[in-house]
């Protein structure tokens, strides 16, 4: 390469790159029937790969030009003013909860022992910042066959201390965004959606539809690998509220109060001539802190990945929608043993996964059903949690004021004990579908 410049020898790099991935990589071997079948994967091709190696030839390593692409891009394409990458969809929840303690809220921040209305049938880092804070989450139950909160309960569960919703869409199906907003509005409460499940799920309010995660005051995704797009690791928090978009920003980048990007110092022009609490008049600004925050970025070569992964998603979404059709009618004609899900209503899901539950008057037992599909190499998941306060990390805090339920939760420990889901990812064909449901229905026989 010594003749080359280093862009020449930069694109060189990139064609081998392409060339290891159509060599090695990319799958030659059709699908035949019994091979395995796992609930998600990751699909890409030597686009990702070469991004990811651009990236790391420019060896910044931390968030830098990628990031900062692709926040523009995807804040464009769902469809917000602000979004930011951080390391995963969990950190994503920590953040959106975090900013909702600032001081800058007045009235509205959320202080310890003040509450936030949820669900515990869901991933536990829906609900974990909640706890670790000193605020107390509120359980409400759920409805099946949307596996989503049940809305009737929203007025049960209010009380002089609740501030927040914070919530789930669930598999891809979106909860009653309707019914949550008109709650959230009427009692000025924050919302915050988990979109980490349903990236690309629309939803219609009073004629006008959106992407959720667009709807509440902040949304947040996750590109763990298994979801609708990935980085490996990584998430996004958004949000179209300038104020939650500066404390975002803060409490991702160390709880700072300097917005200059990194690696450009004195962006703002007052970097040595402010006051900032007891400290001396013009102490540098980049090393100013005004929340107790974290250091939660993604770096540079993930971000690459999903420069490219955007640009591939819309196909992606029409590929689970019709991967989920087509294993929800293969399975129509036996309703009577399984129950099946539904979309929730003025919605169109991207959905992350299919939903079975066993009906109990059909003498079957979800974990026979689930040994036998997953001997015949289909891949299976449980709902998650189930039933989050059933699990040890409730052991100190049980039947405390730690946390309150509203309610039975009667849907919920019923999806405890009876649902499980499979995969319709975009990489699984007609024929993987066709297996699957074959499965699944010589399983309840």
């Amino acid at each position: 390469m010594k003749d080359m410049t280093e862009e020449q020898a930069r694109e060189k790099i990139k064609d081998m790159v392409a060339q290891y991935y159509h060599e090695f990589k990319e799958k030659k071997k059709p699908y035949t029937e019994g091979d395995r079948i796992t609930y998600a994967a990751r699909v890409f091709d030597e686009k990702e790969m070469c991004a990811l190696t651009d990236a790391t030839l420019d060896f910044w390593l931390t968030t830098g030009r990628f990031s900062d692409r692709f926040e523009k891009e995807f804040a464009d394409w769902i469809g917000v003013k602000f979004a930011h990458l951080v390391n995963s969809g969990s950190s994503a929840n920590l953040i959106a909860f975090s900013v909702l303690t600032a001081p800058e809220l007045g009235e509205r921040r959320i202080k310890r022992g003040d509450e936030v209305i949820t669900v515990a049938c869901g991933f536990p880092t829906t609900v974990t910042p909640v706890l670790q804070y000193g605020a107390i989450p509120v359980f409400v139950d759920v409805t099946i066959p949307q596996y989503n909160i049940d809305v009737t309960m929203l007025e049960k569960a209010l009380s002089e201390k609740t501030k927040a919703v914070i919530i789930a869409h669930t598999l891809g199906n979106p909860f009653d965004l309707s019914a949550v907003k008109k709650f959230c509005d009427k009692h000025n409460l924050w919302l915050v959606e988990d979109n980490c499940d349903a990236l690309g799920t629309e939803y219609k309010i009073d004629g006008e539809t959106r992407f959720t995660g667009t709807w509440g005051d902040i949304g947040t995704s996750s590109f763990y690998p298994p979801h609708h797009m990935t980085m490996g690791e990584g998430g996004c928090v958004y949000t179209n509220n300038p104020l939650l978009n500066r404390l975002i920003l803060s409490y991702r980048d160390w709880g700072r109060d300097c917005i200059c990007p990194s690696g450009r110092d004195n962006f703002c022009g007052h970097r040595f001539n402010g006051q900032y609490g007891e400290l001396p008049e013009g102490y540098d600004h980049k090393y100013v802190y005004g929340h107790f925050g974290y250091n939660l970025k993604v770096t540079d070569m993930q971000a690459a990945i999903g420069c490219e992964q955007l640009k591939k998603f819309p196909s992606f979404i029409v590929r689970r929608r019709h991967n989920w059709e087509r294993l929800r009618k293969a399975l129509e004609g036996v309703q009577d043993k399984l129950i099946l899900p539904e979309a929730a209503e003025n919605s169109n899901p991207s959905w992350f996964g299919f939903l079975i539950s066993i009906r109990p008057e059909s003498g079957l037992k979800r974990n026979m059903v689930i040994k036998y599909v997953e001997d015949h190499n289909v891949q299976t998941r449980l709902l998650f949690s189930g039933n989050l306060i059933k699990h040890p990390c409730f052991n100190e805090i049980r039947g405390t004021e730690a946390y309150r339920v509203v309610g039975s939760l009667e849907n919920t420990d019923f999806i405890m004990n009876h649902t499980f889901w499979v995969g319709v990812y975009p990489g699984m064909t007609d024929e993987m579908i066709d297996y699957m449901a074959k499965v699944i229905l010589e399983a309840i026989q």
